[in-house]
């Protein structure tokens, strides 16, 4: 071989070796370990819970809170913004009525009681509007030791025990690791000062992301109870749930809901034979109500 060709070869052989090395060295890197994104988990819906029917409900009730079965295809309604009471026909889904019991106002549960209806406030405040369906209706409302830091967005009515349920969203006064639903005596017109019972926010069924606050585990949106079973049913709409508790207030039975389905289910209500509906504020959509069926 030629002088020049030894050469050429020697350096094409160093250039050889040299990348060589230097993809050796990008090997050694890439086997090193890279940090990963943590990614968000996401639960499956539940496929135990399914939509049966569907109602859009008018603009005035994007933001519906809270409903009550009225029976003939009607639901008595309220929304975060204002002192009404809507009565809402499924029928031709439209509104049938309107009752003003009160000023402009974060209101966020309905319940009934025969001819009396009970809407609660966020602050706690509780109003009572008897024959609520007639023009002769008066309005009565209570203060409670619960405020807008409780931030009350559950209310059912307890007819076996003649009171009303109330659940909050917010955070009890001394913290702690759960949010009490307490009791107003409809007799006695007053609220238990402590918890009938307690939603434990360490259950372990509440398989959530890891939260900055306790408070923000478990955030209960509407609470009711079972007409046939007596069973307390509770929504969550910050992260669409719906719970089955025991008379304790334990977990019996947990079911995400799809969030396609249920963007925020803010109310609960009940026919007398146990027709579950669900209530969903709405976005970019309209609010709706929805037949359940578990």
């Amino acid at each position: 071989m030629k002088p020049i060709q030894i050469m050429l070869s020697s350096l094409l052989f160093s250039f050889m070796v040299l990348g060589c090395d230097s993809n050796s060295a990008h090997g050694m890197a890439d086997d090193k370990p890279k940090k990963s994104k943590k990614s968000k988990t996401v639960e499956a819906a539940s496929a135990a819970v399914q939509v049966q029917q569907k109602w859009e409900v008018p603009e005035i009730l994007r933001e519906v809170s809270g409903i009550a079965y009225l029976g003939n295809g009607q639901f008595a309604c309220v929304q975060d913004e204002a002192g009404v009471i809507f009565v809402y026909n499924t029928a031709t889904q439209k509104i049938d009525r309107q009752v003003t019991f009160g000023a402009a106002g974060d209101y966020e549960g309905i319940a009934l009681a025969g001819t009396t209806a009970y809407v609660v406030r966020s602050d706690g405040r509780l109003f009572e509007i008897t024959n609520w369906q007639t023009e002769a209706f008066k309005v009565k409302d209570y203060e409670t030791p619960l405020t807008e830091a409780h931030n009350v967005e559950g209310l059912a009515y307890d007819a076996q025990n003649q009171r009303l349920l109330l659940a909050i969203k917010g955070e009890e006064t001394t913290g702690g690791d759960y949010k009490g639903v307490y009791a107003f005596d409809l007799a006695a017109k007053k609220l238990s000062a402590a918890p009938i019972f307690k939603l434990n926010l360490k259950d372990p069924q509440l398989s959530q992301a890891r939260q900055k606050k306790a408070s923000k585990v478990w955030q209960p949106s509407e609470i009711a109870l079972h007409p046939v079973t007596g069973e307390i049913y509770l929504t969550e709409g910050a992260n669409p749930q719906l719970f089955i508790l025991n008379p304790d207030g334990s977990i019996k039975v947990r079911h995400k809901l799809s969030e396609a389905t249920f963007y925020k289910p803010e109310g609960i209500a009940f026919s007398p034979s146990g027709d579950l509906f669900i209530s969903n504020e709405g976005k970019k959509q309209p609010g709706n109500i929805l037949q359940v069926r578990l």
